[in-house]
C-alpha cells in the first residue's frame, strides 16, 4: 500500500471557479442583458441575410427574363431573315425558270432548223430521211383529200335517203288524197258517221301525221296564195282582207313542201 500524499489530494481537488464558471449542468443558465443583446445582433444579421439573398435571386431572374427576350428578339430577327431569303430565292427560281424556258425555245427553233438542214445534202438534193418525210406529207395530204370526198359523199347519200322516203311518202298520200277527200266529205255529215267509221278515219289521220304529214285549210283563216288555191272569189261586205270562206278540199304538205295546196272559196272585201 503506497503512503498517503496530501498535497497530491489537494490538487486533484477540483478548483470552485470552474464550478462557477461552467454553471448549471442542464443549461438553462440565465443569460446577462449582454448576452440577450447579442442574440438581438445576430438575429438581425440573420435577417439582413435573409433579405440579401431574396434580393440577389430577385435580380437574377430579372436578368434570365432580360436574357429571354433578348434571345426571343435574335430568333424573330433570324425568322425575318429566313423570309427574305425565302422570299429572294423564290424571285430567282422564277427568273431561273423563265430563263430556261426561253432556253427551250430557242433550243427548240435550232433543232426545227438543224433538221430541215438535216433534210437537205450538200448538193441541195433530198436525204434518205428528207425523201420519207416528203412521203409521208404527201400519202398525209392524199388521206385528208379522201377524207373530205367520203364525208362529203355520206351526206348526200343521207340527204338522197330522206328525200326519197319523203317522195315515197308524197306518193302514197297523193294516192290517198281522192278516199281522204270523201272521208272529210261524210264528216260534214256526223249524223251519218258510223262510230267504226270514225274509228277508222281517226287511224288513218295519226298514221299520215307518224310520217310528217300535216293537214291545213280551215274556214275563217286568211287566205294565203302559196298554200291555198282559190277556185271562187265572192264579195264580202263583213270583210277587209281576203279570208277563206269555204274549204272545198284540205291541203297536205310535209314540212315546208306543200303537197296539195287547200282549194277553198274566197270572201273578197267589196271595192
Amino acid at each position: 500500500m503506497s503512503a498517503f500524499d496530501k498535497d497530491d489530494y489537494l490538487n486533484d481537488l477540483p478548483d470552485p471557479a470552474d464550478f462557477m464558471a461552467a454553471g448549471p449542468a442542464d443549461g438553462s443558465r440565465e443569460s446577462s442583458p449582454a448576452d440577450r443583446k447579442g442574440e438581438k445582433m445576430n438575429d438581425s444579421s440573420s435577417e439582413a441575410q435573409s433579405f440579401e439573398t431574396a434580393a440577389s435571386r430577385a435580380a437574377e431572374a430579372a436578368a434570365k427574363a432580360a436574357a429571354d427576350a433578348e434571345a426571343a428578339a435574335d430568333d424573330a430577327a433570324k425568322a425575318a431573315e429566313a423570309a427574305d431569303e425565302a422570299a429572294a430565292d423564290a424571285a430567282s427560281a422564277e427568273t431561273a425558270e423563265s430563263a430556261e424556258s426561253a432556253g427551250e425555245t430557242a433550243e427548240a427553233a435550232a433543232a426545227a432548223e438543224g433538221g430541215a438542214d438535216a433534210d437537205t445534202n450538200a448538193d441541195g438534193g433530198l436525204t434518205p430521211l428528207g425523201q420519207a418525210k416528203k412521203e409521208a406529207a404527201e400519202y398525209l395530204e392524199a388521206l385528208q383529200r379522201e377524207r373530205a370526198e367520203f364525208i362529203n359523199y355520206r351526206n348526200r347519200t343521207q340527204r338522197d335517203m330522206d328525200r326519197a322516203r319523203q317522195q315515197g311518202i308524197i306518193d302514197v298520200l297523193n294516192a290517198m288524197l281522192p278516199a281522204l277527200d270523201d272521208v272529210d266529205r261524210i264528216r260534214e255529215h256526223d249524223g251519218e258517221m258510223s262510230d267504226s267509221f270514225k274509228a277508222v278515219a281517226a287511224k288513218i289521220d295519226k298514221t299520215f301525221e307518224k310520217f310528217g304529214v300535216e293537214k291545213f285549210g280551215l274556214k275563217g283563216e286568211e287566205f294565203d296564195p302559196t298554200k291555198h288555191d282559190a277556185i271562187l272569189h265572192k264579195p264580202d261586205s263583213d270583210v277587209d282582207k281576203p279570208m277563206v270562206d269555204t274549204v272545198v278540199e284540205a291541203g297536205y304538205r310535209i314540212g315546208d313542201r306543200v303537197v296539195r295546196p287547200a282549194r277553198v272559196v274566197v270572201a273578197s272585201p267589196q271595192s
